[in-house]
């Protein structure tokens, strides 16, 4: 089938929907965790692990999309993935039983992540350098838009219809995308170009990628500040309904600052490009998250949770994480040029995997206290940064091929 030309902002638009999938599968449900409780007669704490059920699936499935986009083709991956996300998300539609919300939310999390990853392949694939950083923060700024509209767009569906409505509203944005990309969406990795599907040469890809320390720190460095903002999203019912005394029609409270975050941070990561180098970005992105780290220890120490003060940090934090996110994927990507879907999906996994342990493990032990999660955003934020000065310290040598 011929297909149009595509314009940067357009492609930008489709790749950001893509990426949306992860994002709106967690933040539009939040506001409809009590009543899932009350349906299935489960406790808070099995209901978060439908939060691990779909995100370690997530991270496991990322080890491979970016691979058999190399091997098959950027276009059929993220076809397939999005038939079978639309499918799972009218399985939880109709979850009879916790133990079925589980089983759906798991197979969202195995198709959920293709756009994202096979996303930052198809930019690398399409643009170089500067060109290819704007164009990722232009992804990152519509892609923000994300989280501070899904939490108030389930609000707004727990109130009128239930829970099961906010799984109706996932299978049509599934679909939509299905029928965007299949109109649109260009293949941007040519036959001559892709990698055999065989198990040697996979295997010995993935012990080269694998084996990089410099992919490992990078790869580190962008998750682990992610999980510092992300330990917020995650924590979000204890901290809009617990700490601040909100409703269920009142994340935006929380969601909406910490995107403004996001999208300012990617601005300015677009407006940087050519002008610094990305190690000059990064060290101000570190400056601002490192300010919002303390900021946030100081008010969470001597007050009580109360607004603006407990959100101002978290949307500083997300603006010096966007900031930094789009220079240090790309010095990711590039350390492959050959493998860039492999590295992606490595990225994806290691970014997944942490998410995942914070969303069933720190959130849980955290969300109690302010206090508690302001200690865990400034620790996670340390381990990033300490991730990212090691990565300086040995990563002059040139990339590999």
């Amino acid at each position: 089938m011929h297909r149009k030309p595509i314009s940067a902002p357009l492609l930008a638009a489709i790749l950001a929907g893509l990426a949306m999938l992860g994002p709106f599968s967690i933040d539009t449900y939040l506001p409809s965790f009590p009543a899932i409780e009350r349906d299935f007669t489960i406790t808070t704490l099995q209901l978060q692990q439908t939060l691990s059920a779909y995100l370690l699936p997530f991270a496991f499935m990322t080890l491979f999309h970016g691979t058999l986009s190399d091997s098959f083709g950027r276009r059929p991956v993220i076809l397939v993935s999005l038939v079978c996300f639309a499918l799972a998300s009218v399985g939880c539609v109709l979850a009879q039983s916790y133990e079925h919300l589980l089983l759906f939310r798991g197979v969202q999390g195995l198709s959920a992540g293709a756009g994202m990853v096979v996303g930052r392949a198809i930019i690398r694939d399409s643009f170089e350098g500067h060109a290819a950083q704007r164009l990722m923060s232009m992804v990152t700024m519509i892609f923000g838009l994300a989280p501070a509209i899904a939490p108030v767009i389930g609000g707004l569906l727990q109130s009128w219809f239930g829970w099961r409505a906010v799984f109706v509203f996932l299978a049509l944005f599934g679909a939509a995308l299905f029928v965007v990309c299949q109109l649109r969406l260009p293949e941007t990795l040519p036959p001559s170009a892709r990698q055999p599907f065989a198990a040697a040469p996979l295997f010995r890809n993935y012990v080269k990628l694998a084996g990089s320390l410099r992919l490992f720190l990078l790869s580190s460095a962008v998750a682990l500040n992610f999980c510092g903002f992300f330990l917020y999203i995650a924590s979000a019912p204890a901290v809009i309904y617990k700490l601040l005394g909100l409703g269920e029609n009142q994340f935006a409270w929380l969601f909406v600052p910490g995107i403004a975050g996001v999208m300012i941070g990617a601005f300015m990561s677009g407006r940087l490009a050519g002008r610094l180098s990305p190690q000059r970005t990064v060290k101000i992105a570190y400056g601002i998250m490192f300010g919002a780290a303390a900021l946030n220890l100081a008010h969470s120490g001597f007050f009580e949770p109360a607004l603006p003060w407990t959100v101002l940090p978290v949307m500083l934090y997300s603006m010096g994480m966007a900031l930094a996110m789009p220079s240090v994927t790309l010095l990711a990507l590039d350390l492959f040029p050959h493998n860039r879907g492999m590295a992606a999906s490595l990225q994806g996994f290691e970014h997944s995997f942490l998410s995942g342990i914070v969303a069933g493990f720190v959130s849980p032990l955290l969300s109690h206290a302010d206090i508690a999660l302001a200690c865990g955003m400034a620790g996670l934020l340390s381990l990033g940064w300490l991730a990212w000065m090691l990565y300086l310290r040995i990563g002059s040598a040139p990339p590999q091929a």
